[in-house]
């Protein structure tokens, strides 16, 4: 593991970075719809829905999550079951909950009103230090680095450092170098600037495209040809792997589901009837009984594998034709499934066997 240094020389400084970034960013920015305004609501909901998440993906989602939930008011007062049918298939859906959460937050503490503040912000359910740091400088034009992912990246290549950027004092010694540098009337764009580098530019997981940077010159990592050797990070502990077996129960045009208990993975959530372990047909059918399902017919289905942050799912299915229908579960159909119940997205690709 590297030492938690940052050589700056006089002739490698991150001051020069400022000018040459953000000329570039005016020309080359990707046109996103959070970035139509600099509304706190819009860049909130677009920086929770980025955290682990690609661009691509969040466009379709927060398009239509501001379309049902055009303020703070109306996320406050929604109905927790249509949030999470907004959210699904975006995954880690706490990230919905907290969102709830500090607009509810915001109403009661703030007259509704996002407020300005740095450690306010940060104050509120599920922001953090980036998020807030985002929030803080691109709406309020504070000089408050956002540092993500990117802008750890950006940052190491730049100044060659070889300390791992996961470590807390290291992430908390680059935030202060950026926020030294932060240009008065311009802090929105350059947190931007230093995202959209990392965005389409400083890449990770390969060669970044350093015949395109504007801030080559200025870069340790492609001055040593070091660019991908860093950033340094910690390897991660391997996920633990579950085996587990899906049922699709089928009963006159109806498929049963259940909710998930409250505390486990996917809380609260919209499952099909699963155990633990992938089960032999004789096992599934006794299953079957324990539950009271009364089968015509048990078919083995497709085979699955979903992969959370720390787990992953090995699933394996079967599709049970019913002659009756156990009143544990909740029998629905495949529309009133899509339109009001969320099922997360390890459960979805089931749904082409009915």
């Amino acid at each position: 593991m590297g030492k938690t240094v940052f050589e700056i020389s006089e002739t490698n400084r991150l001051d020069e970075i400022v000018q040459p970034l953000l000329a570039w960013y005016d020309e080359n920015a990707r046109v996103l719809p959070w970035r139509e305004d600099t509304d706190p609501y819009h860049v909130w909901v677009s920086e929770i829905m980025l955290q682990q998440t690609r661009v691509e993906t969040v466009i379709p989602y927060y398009t239509r999550f501001i379309r049902h939930f055009p303020n703070i008011q109306s996320l406050a007062e929604a109905e927790e079951e249509r949030l999470l049918k907004l959210w699904e298939g975006l995954g880690y859906y706490r990230r919905a909950r907290n969102l709830q959460k500090a607009a509810q937050t915001i109403m009661a503490k703030y007259g509704g009103r996002f407020p300005e503040a740095y450690n306010d912000i940060l104050s509120l359910p599920g922001i953090g230090q980036y998020t807030a740091g985002a929030i803080a400088s691109i709406c309020f034009e504070q000089p408050v680095a956002a540092v993500d992912g990117n802008v750890l990246r950006v940052t190491a290549r730049l100044t060659g450092c070889s300390a791992d950027v996961s470590a807390p004092e290291v992430k908390k010694k680059i935030a202060g170098l950026l926020g030294e540098i932060y240009p008065a009337g311009r802090s929105g764009d350059f947190t931007q600037s230093l995202m959209e580098l990392g965005a389409v530019v400083c890449l990770p997981n390969g060669l970044p495209k350093c015949v395109v940077c504007p801030v080559a010159f200025a870069c340790r990592a492609n001055q040593t040809n070091t660019q991908t050797a860093l950033p340094v990070k910690a390897k991660k502990a391997p996920r633990k792997k579950e085996k587990k077996t899906v049922f699709l129960l089928c009963c006159e045009g109806m498929i049963a589901i259940r909710q998930r208990e409250a505390n486990a993975l996917l809380g609260g959530l919209w499952e099909f009837p699963n155990t633990a372990g992938h089960l032999t047909p004789a096992e599934a059918k006794n299953t079957l009984k324990a539950w009271g399902v009364s089968a015509a017919a048990v078919a083995e289905g497709l085979r699955r594998k979903h992969i959370f942050t720390h787990v992953e799912w090995e699933m394996a299915s079967y599709v049970v034709d019913c002659e009756n229908m156990p009143p544990e579960f909740l029998w629905v159909t495949k529309e009133m499934l899509a339109e009001d119940r969320p099922l997360p997205s390890a459960f979805r690709p089931f749904l082409s066997m009915v």
